[in-house]
């Protein structure tokens, strides 16, 4: 996924109210960027950290920008939880995620379950319809990457969702994208969450498929890396 406009370097001051963060330019200017992530951002919001923006192309938005990058010892993550169901389908799209290909198309948002909407679902003649949930993943510790990184009824509610969907014959898959490229392994933020990570074993154990892939991150583009091993 390549971002439309350069991106602009600037210095985080603080994050605050979820959705809002104030900046420093390189010329002094202070500016607010909207925050497109409604997660704790456990690591991700220390003050002085070098972050990039990206100007916002919405005639109707507040803010003139959003936030899109924050380097960490080194590390470029992505905070924008907009971004992975795009990564996800270009990289479905070019082949890049072995687990989901060979399905002849690809839709977004479509309803299903109680009153829920798949993030993508996959379809073929004569194969049964691959319901993928996409969930942005940005904490780590150690050496793995975790979800979630706070409380998330929404997500467990999801898990239950894929479920159902594999005992009425489909294929179901809870797809982890990881917006950094320092991770070695992906596993589940059980002290965080207990709640979810129960959902998440109940749910494999219903047949429901969990993969995970982290991503080439630049300040040009995020591109599809290579799958992590998921530790339960």
């Amino acid at each position: 996924m390549k971002f439309p406009t350069a991106l602009q370097k600037a210095t985080l001051i603080k994050r605050y109210k979820r959705f809002l963060s104030d900046m420093e330019l390189p010329d002094g200017t202070q500016v607010t960027a909207h925050c497109a992530n409604p997660g704790s951002m456990m690591g991700l919001a220390e003050p002085g950290s070098e972050v990039w923006l990206s100007p916002n192309q919405n005639p109707k938005a507040k803010l003139d920008w959003r936030w899109e990058l924050i380097r960490v010892n080194g590390t470029l993550v992505g905070i924008n939880t907009s971004h992975p169901n795009r990564i996800a389908e270009q990289a479905i799209t070019a082949g890049q995620i072995a687990e989901l290909t060979g399905y002849d198309s690809i839709r977004r948002e479509v309803k299903y379950g109680e009153n829920s909407r798949i993030d993508l679902l996959l379809e073929s003649e004569g194969k049964a319809d691959c319901y993928v949930e996409v969930k942005n993943v940005t904490l780590r510790r150690e050496d793995s990457a975790e979800f979630p990184d706070s409380v998330t009824k929404r997500g467990a509610k999801h898990l239950v969702e894929l479920a159902n969907m594999v005992a009425q014959g489909h294929r179901a898959v809870m797809l982890y994208i990881v917006q950094r490229g320092d991770c070695r392994t992906f596993r589940l933020a059980a002290d965080i969450d207990a709640n979810y990570a129960a959902a998440f074993a109940t749910a494999t154990g219903q047949g429901v498929e969990a993969i995970c892939y982290q991503c080439e991150m630049s300040e040009k583009a995020i591109d599809m890396g290579p799958s992590l091993p998921i530790i339960t």
